[in-house]
């Protein structure tokens, strides 16, 4: 559905943004695309400099950009001091989310008779839904998820395809799980037992908050005693693996490929870059944020950012990585020295030798 930009301000006033129209207030958009990508009766943004270029060549009816960026005439503009932040809300208003439709085909779902499935749920075929397991009013549980024995599922929960929720697991309301992760499977717990490793049974569960989102092919284990916890509102990419009995907080922040060891105690409000790191049994502060690729072995505290392998504070480690960048030239110049330095001893030496000569 097709909007004005007038109705369009009128939305990221909704969201507590002020926006400026330059341009025909009544001029209508139906859709939002990429600068290079959109054309005629479509919305863009720019939210980083860096692509100014891609402005100037675009064919978008509208853009959405900061209040001092020139834009290329005959294009309207709203302005605004969060850019990215207003075309979110204006992908909302004009896509809305993703549709899920019943589906055509019933009744091959395996519920068992003892499991309560809440009202208005969509139980795609394929679905199993063991014993004494909860699933909550509008539920949408696409094919080959699998909800273990006594697992509960709250309320607006979707769960797509070959999603697992193991045993006494629980799901918060409005929780989105994407296909393939695996929510309470047994962490690594083992204890060396006569030269050999013996199993520790994993009797702790797995527990997701409220408004949660997981990308898929995640691991969250479940704890060997007590809970593995994700906090409320906390969002997680792809490939991400969560040791067992770690405690995330709310309105964290992780990128693809992230690994926490057990017992990690992590704070409210962490974003934590790709391929991130972290050991076991340490702290990371409220508010902190760890770099991409870091490797973190101690605590972090509130508020700091940490880089590197292993992770320090990042003036730290960009100081760190001023000296590693001149490594090759410190290289030569220590070579340089040492021939020096030998060409010296070597002198020295011949002078001794002279200096103790015995008279011809």
């Amino acid at each position: 559905m097709s909007k004005s930009l007038a109705e369009l301000c009128e939305v990221l006033g909704q969201y507590g943004m002020r926006a400026e129209l330059d341009g025909d207030p009544e001029h209508r958009v139906g859709s939002v695309a990429t600068l290079e990508e959109a054309g005629p009766g479509q919305v863009s943004f720019l939210s980083n400099p860096k692509y100014e270029r891609a402005l100037a060549r675009t064919s978008a009816s509208a853009v959405v950009v900061s209040p001092d960026q020139r834009v290329p005439s005959g294009i309207h503009a709203v302005r605004t001091e969060e850019p990215y932040g207003a075309i979110t809300a204006m992908i909302v208003a004009l896509h809305g989310y993703r549709q899920h439709v019943a589906p055509r085909m019933t009744g091959q779902q395996t519920i068992d008779p003892t499991a309560r499935v809440g009202e208005n749920a969509t139980i795609y075929p394929g679905v199993t839904i063991d014993r004494e397991a909860v699933v909550g009013d509008n539920a949408v549980l696409y094919p080959g998820v699998y909800i273990g024995p006594r697992a509960r599922l709250g309320n607006d929960v979707t769960l797509f395809p070959n999603v697992v929720v193991y045993d006494d697991c629980l799901i918060g309301d409005r929780v989105t799980i994407h296909a393939g992760t695996v929510i309470g499977q047994d962490g690594l717990g083992y204890a060396p037992l006569g030269g050999r490793w013996v199993k520790i049974p994993q009797i702790g569960i797995a527990e997701i908050g409220d408004d949660v989102e997981i990308g898929s092919n995640c691991s969250i284990d479940r704890a060997t005693l007590g809970r593995t916890v994700i906090g409320n509102g906390t969002k997680f990419s792809n490939l991400i693996a969560i040791g067992h009995g770690t405690q995330i907080g709310e309105h964290c922040m992780f990128v693809a490929h992230v690994g926490l060891a057990g017992s990690v105690h992590v704070g409210d409000h962490v974003t934590m870059a790709g391929q991130a790191g972290v050991v076991g049994h340490i702290r990371i502060g409220d508010h902190a944020t760890i770099g991409a690729k870091a490797g973190v072995i101690n605590n972090v505290p509130d508020g700091e950012t940490f880089l590197g392998q292993p992770a320090v504070p990042i003036n730290e480690a960009k100081r760190r990585l001023v000296h590693a960048a001149h490594l090759p030239e410190m290289a030569k110049t220590l070579k340089a020295l040492k021939r020096k330095v030998a060409e010296l001893e070597q002198k020295a030496a011949g002078n001794r030798e002279q200096g103790t000569g015995k008279p011809g």
